[in-house]
């Protein structure tokens, strides 16, 4: 009988010292280690994703003005941008990772990383942020963002601030950026093609930064301007010529028809007379 109360003593015994080293801090706070690394990861990427204190949207936005109302100029000079000027592609924080934007439809959109579809942008900007923040730009990237004030992007997508009451201070404060960048990005002593970029820059950005409403943004026009002139003209010139080609046949039987009664004349003139 002894014998059995010792050994059901012992079990007891190994049963509350389990029960106390499984519960004891140390174990715990291993264990909540390994369940919430993963949780911990996400939650590091999310502060990680907003510490890039720049809006993509409004990047997106200005991005989109460079293209359309600069770049087809800037090409037709041939003029090649420098890396210290802000609107060069490189200087996009997020310009590596529009360009891995791949557009399949209207409702999917494809990572080029990692090849994950989404339906919509909006989601695979969300993908960007949290899984791929490591290739933003960082280091010498600028945020497009900042110089929305300067580029028009409200009138550009359409914002209804755009229309709203002028505010001269904040007509000033863009001003001066626009004019900087024009400075820097086209010094009129790089010679004749820096000198027109700069001028054109003043007129198509700048000008328009007044309350006095006489000037508009974009004034010199932009890429889809130019191609609908080319396209109009093209369509000019194919509906003209069959015109000027039938002026000239016309013009041409009208000679050939009066050389043939001259000659009717002259050859009449020289019959001679019955005696």
């Amino acid at each position: 009988m002894k014998k059995v109360t010792s050994i059901v003593s012992i079990f007891v015994i190994l049963i509350l010292s389990f029960q106390h080293v499984s519960s004891s801090p140390f174990l715990y706070a291993s264990q909540v280690h390994v369940e919430s690394s993963g949780g911990r990861n996400v939650k590091q990427e999310q502060e990680h994703a907003q510490e890039v204190r720049c809006s993509r949207e409004r990047s997106r936005a200005a991005r989109k003005v460079i293209e359309e109302y600069l770049t087809p100029f800037v090409e037709r000079e041939k003029y090649k941008l420098s890396s210290k000027c802000q609107l060069h592609p490189e200087n996009d924080i997020f310009g590596d990772q529009e360009e891995h934007k791949l557009f399949i439809d209207r409702h999917e959109w494809r990572c080029g990383y990692c090849k994950k579809s989404f339906r919509a942008e909006k989601f695979l900007d969300q993908h960007f942020d949290n899984r791929h923040y490591n290739l933003l730009n960082l280091s010498h990237g600028k945020c497009l963002a900042d110089l929305c004030g300067a580029l028009h992007c409200d009138a550009a997508m359409n914002f209804k601030s755009s229309r709203s009451k002028c505010n001269p201070a904040a007509s000033a404060r863009n001003r001066y950026l626009c004019e900087s960048l024009a400075d820097n990005c086209f010094p009129i002593s790089e010679g004749p093609s820096a000198g027109r970029l700069h001028e054109l820059f003043l007129h198509q950005f700048c000008d328009a930064h007044t309350c006095s409403g006489k000037h508009k943004p974009f004034s010199r026009g932009g890429k889809d301007q130019s191609s609908f002139l080319r396209l109009a003209a093209g369509a000019l010139i194919l509906v003209l010529l069959p015109v000027f080609y039938l002026f000239l046949y016309l013009i041409q039987s009208d000679v050939k028809g009066q050389t043939q009664e001259l000659r009717r004349i002259s050859k009449a003139g020289w019959k001679t007379k019955p005696s």
